[in-house]
């Protein structure tokens, strides 16, 4: 049973609303969670290059250098967010490059004697090539300009026009 068009548009109002409401909470949160980890990593950071030592350099800088990363994914998340709020559209490039970055965290702060865990290391390999090639697809000229014209004929059902495997008329 389908809804009369009038209760379904003031429904589907309420739950834009709702989603943006959510989407700004959300947003409050992780900027709390962001100056929090920001306050961490500077904390150890000082403290790692307080000690005369400096055996920072070994285990201990990979580690900041993962807390490093995982602040810019959050900032990266959180750009995702608030770039949802302002265009109300889902930004794919925006959500690739932050896959991108969470794959290189994971490969930078590979723990010791991940060399003997072969399908992690390949899973990494996988997951980043496919991000990547992901990445292109949604950059590459052909391929943007095919869509636009496709989103073109969408809205205009008389301009339509048909392209070849290559992307021609």
């Amino acid at each position: 049973m389908a809804l009369p068009r009038t209760q379904l548009s003031s429904f589907l109002a309420v739950v834009d609303h709702c989603e943006r409401e959510l989407a700004k909470i959300l947003t409050l949160i992780l900027g709390i969670v962001i100056v929090a980890a920001l306050i961490s990593l500077i904390r150890s950071v000082i403290g790692d290059l307080a000690r005369p030592e400096g055996a920072w350099l070994g285990d201990s800088l990979i580690k900041v250098l993962g807390d490093l990363l995982t602040v810019l994914i959050a900032l990266e998340v959180l750009e995702n967010v608030t770039s949802y709020l302002r265009c109300h559209v889902v930004q794919v490039e925006l959500v690739l490059v932050t896959a991108l970055t969470a794959v290189a965290r994971k490969v930078i702060v590979l723990p010791s004697g991940a060399e003997d865990k072969p399908q992690l290391l390949a899973g990494l390999g996988i997951a980043a090539a496919a991000l990547a090639g992901a990445y292109w697809l949604v950059r590459h000229p052909l391929i943007n300009q095919t869509r636009k014209d496709l989103n073109k004929s969408f809205q205009d059902p008389d301009q339509f026009v048909l392209l070849d495997n290559d992307g021609m008329q």
